[in-house]
């Protein structure tokens, strides 16, 4: 069996596919700056005691506090607890040695938590599960620390041999080896790929394991509860540790910095397979290259086919992981039903292994399969899933089929399960559900079109649009909208048509080559920025391309009246009479029609109204109007702060201004674009207010 592991490190996260043959059969995900992963040793702080449960709830620095249980704490937790306290007591001048220190009787099984810890106190915890949902991480207080050959465990002298080396000679040796290498009050768990090595490269990594131990309880005695003191040096090189084998053909890696860590890992542990680490150059996805992303979409939806048209169904929920396995239309079917059976209910298996591997599934699994009522056949079924299972690293454990034909079976579960979403947005409605109409959608065409060319500048581009949408707007041969926007916008553009578009979609190439992203805010039915900036300008009573108006001309302070010599329209108490004001709104002199009066000097020294252009010369009649008046120098009443000027509904507005003698009205027609009202900002006149503003 050819073996290959492919590993593509990205930005954010490093992903390690192994491969059996070409076929993909695990996949591992780890974020590059991932917290609170298993393995990893916190100084946490008791923070609450629960007798019910018989656990305590521990504060790591996490948003959840994490879960400590009674028999998580380890049979050998008298020796711990005596020993940290050493270490965080209050001489910290120097590190106690562990091998110093006498190991205490191991605690009851059945003892009850808050007769063994304290609320706010500290210890050392290793976290054992990762958060997964709502819950905290779990703990343990059995620290240890994992290398390639062997396990370290503190406070504990004892050796353990793997259960998967089989002679009974390498496991005497590997014990009188390990037995005369290890440190006092260390114990040693041998792993599987211990078998066969010197005693060299075991006593180099128990030394290594040793020195991690050393290190990591003198930052805790300098550190505050709840902190980090210990984690893998890479993460890469963890999950690598665990997968890794010598008979691997290959090892690609698309990172030159992940290839030299992952290369000085296998030439400590295997220096004759060293060449097997190679650095991937290429251009495209190292996934893509080896066909891995393809299997990933394939094999990690709702629905998972196999042979012959079966398929099985996966749903998760928060207790539990259900399975349901379907003959489908199968081509190949046997004779009878229950050999079909069979036959289906085996390849079901495989690929139900395939995938509890591949998607890390934990906790508890039930698997419908399909009914069989020979009990040879249903014990042949579970015979050879707990044969095909056996490869699984993971913990797990399998019951027989039950009479409801529902197949058991439990995982350990570290982590959350692996959940890849292969569902893609819509390239129609960009994933809000909703299309624009599709009348409109040639529309839409033409304003990108227009905007490639006019805007961008772009030329010698194509546009590949669905077949319908082609023949649409390509029918006709004078009239079709395809040789209009071509006369239009110029003959530099293309459109083609692309069956693997959508009926909605659309791309663009370019000249070089390469694809243009077309998709604005109006794809999205959101506003664009230089449109709300525009608004904005036009709502300010300015275009921010037209040229601001003239200045209006300064006000000398002769020219305003002073208040002494304005006229009395005041009653006895001081204030204006309403009779006044009555008459002066109803006395308003006739004038023939046609007539056109000119403007007073007391209101031309306010207000400057420049002549329009367009109207006619003013009757001699009209002239005189104005000279009319009393000839006493007089002006408005109380000035008061003028009006922003209101938008006109026509081409001319009809202006009235109040004369001398506070009673004639004087009427002025003119385009509004001739009559500008605003004061220069540094005059302290205003203009005054004309009768028909009070009505």
């Amino acid at each position: 069996m050819k073996s290959e592991l492919i590993v593509d490190v990205q930005p954010k996260e490093v992903s390690i596919a192994l491969l059996e043959d070409g076929r993909l059969v695990s996949l591992q995900k780890e974020a590059r700056d991932i917290a609170y992963a298993v393995g990893d040793i916190y100084l946490a702080k008791v923070k609450k005691l629960m007798p019910g449960l018989n656990a305590a709830f521990v504060n790591v620095g996490y948003e959840k506090d994490a879960f400590l249980h009674y028999l998580d704490l380890g049979s050998h937790f008298a020796s711990y607890e005596a020993y940290v306290k050493q270490l965080l007591g209050d001489d910290r001048r120097r590190v106690p040695a562990i091998e110093k220190a006498k190991l205490l009787p191991d605690i009851d099984k059945g003892g009850v938590i808050s007769e063994t810890l304290q609320q706010g106190q500290e210890l050392l915890v290793q976290i054992v599960k990762e958060p997964i949902s709502s819950k905290g991480p779990r703990l343990t207080t059995e620290i240890s620390f994992t290398g390639r050959y062997m396990v370290l465990t503190p406070f504990c002298d004892k050796i353990s041999i793997s259960q998967k080396i089989k002679s009974t000679q390498e496991k005497m040796r590997l014990r009188q080896l390990v037995e005369s290498i290890k440190p006092q009050n260390f114990g040693v768990i041998v792993r599987t790929s211990a078998e066969g090595k010197g005693a060299a490269e075991l006593i180099s990594e128990l030394k290594t394991l040793v020195n991690c131990w050393n290190t990591t309880v003198a930052k805790a005695q300098k550190a505050t509860a709840p902190a980090l003191i210990f984690e893998e040096e890479s993460r890469i090189v963890g999950v690598l540790r665990d997968i890794f084998s010598p008979s691997f053909e290959s090892i690609q890696v698309n990172d030159p910095d992940i290839h030299a860590q992952i290369e000085k890992y296998v030439s400590l542990i295997a220096p004759e397979r060293k060449e097997i680490v190679k650095l991937y150059k290429s251009d495209t996805p190292i996934f893509d290259h080896f066909g891995i992303t393809r299997q990933i979409k394939s094999a990690f939806g709702k629905t998972v086919s196999f042979r012959s048209g079966a398929y099985i169904i996966i749903e998760s929920t928060e207790a539990l992981h259900v399975i349901d396995v379907n003959s489908g239309n199968r081509s190949k079917a046997a004779n009878d039903q229950e050999s079909n059976a069979l036959e289906v209910n085996l390849r079901a298996a495989d690929e139900i292994a395939r995938q509890l591997r591949l998607r890390d599934m934990g906790g508890i699994i039930v698997v419908d399969f399909i009914d069989m009522n020979k009990g040879e056949h249903r014990q042949q079924l579970f015979e050879h899933m707990r044969q095909i299972m056996a490869n699984d690293r993971a913990r797990h454990n399998i019951l027989p089929l039950s009479k409801f034909g529902l197949m058991q079976i439990t995982r350990q579960r570290v982590r959350p399960a692996l959940v890849i979403d292969t569902a893609e947005k819509c390239p129609s409605c960009f994933g809000k559900g909703e299309v624009q109409p599709s009348l409109l959608f040639t529309d839409t065409l033409y304003d990108k079109l227009e905007y490639l060319i006019n805007t961008l500048g772009m030329r010698d581009f194509k546009m590949y649009i669905h077949p319908f949408v082609d023949a649409y707007i390509k029918r006709g041969i004078f009239t079709s909208l395809y040789g209009k926007w071509r006369r239009k916008l110029g003959r530099i553009f293309k459109i083609f048509p692309d069956e693997s578009l959508a009926y909605l979609q659309y791309r663009v190439i370019g000249a070089d080559g390469a694809e243009i992203d077309l998709r604005n805010e109006k794809d999205h039915e959101a506003a664009s920025v230089d449109k709300v900036k525009d608004k904005a300008s036009k709502r300010g009573g300015m275009d921010a391309e037209s040229p601001a108006p003239a200045p209006a001309p300064a006000i000398e302070p002769a020219d305003v009246p002073a208040a002494a010599e304005m006229p009395e329209t005041t009653d006895a108490d001081g204030t204006e009479g309403a009779e006044t004001k009555r008459k002066r709104k109803r006395k308003r002199p006739k004038r023939p029609a046609g007539e056109k009066p000119s403007v007073p000097d007391e209101i031309s020294a306010i207000v400057d109204i420049p002549e329009p252009a367009p109207a006619p010369e003013a009757t001699p009649e009209a002239a005189e109007t104005p000279t009319e008046a009393p000839e006493a120098p007089a002006a408005p009443a109380k000035p008061k702060r003028a009006r922003k000027p209101r938008k006109p509904k026509a081409a001319t507005e009809t202006v009235a201004a109040e004369t001398s003698d506070g009673n004639a009205t004087v009427e002025l027609t003119a385009p509004v674009a001739a009559m500008p009202l605003a004061l220069p900002e540094h005059s302290t006149a205003q203009p005054p207010r004309s009768n028909t503003d009070e009505e």
